[in-house]
């Protein structure tokens, strides 16, 4: 992963609702969740709802597909791994005492 896509990425994650929509739709899992579900969740505006939601396709943290007349909103998972990953894999490489710290 690049530094800009991840920047990008974490910039989305950064506004509080999109955080909110974001942890709805990775706890979803893989059926997603219909737009109007997570409006109804939300108690948002559908103007609202289709900007936030709009960044964080634009960013590939979400996918969005059209069933019949729903659309449904998925989190994207190679996406959410990549940015985790791009976060963790030097973890300590540049620390005399190799592995993770521990939490305080």
């Amino acid at each position: 992963m690049e530094l800009e896509a991840a920047s990008t990425q974490l910039e989305a994650l950064g506004n509080p609702v999109r955080l909110r929509i974001y942890r709805l739709l990775v706890r979803a899992g893989s059926e997603g969740m219909p737009v109007g579900g997570l409006q109804e969740r939300l108690s948002m505006p559908a103007s609202t709802l289709s900007h936030h939601c709009k960044k964080l396709l634009e960013t590939g943290l979400v996918s969005r597909e059209r069933q019949g007349t729903t659309l449904i909103c998925r989190a994207h998972y190679p996406a959410m791994h990549a940015l985790i990953g791009y976060l963790t894999d030097e973890c300590c490489t540049e620390s005399s005492q190799p592995g993770l710290p521990e939490e305080n």
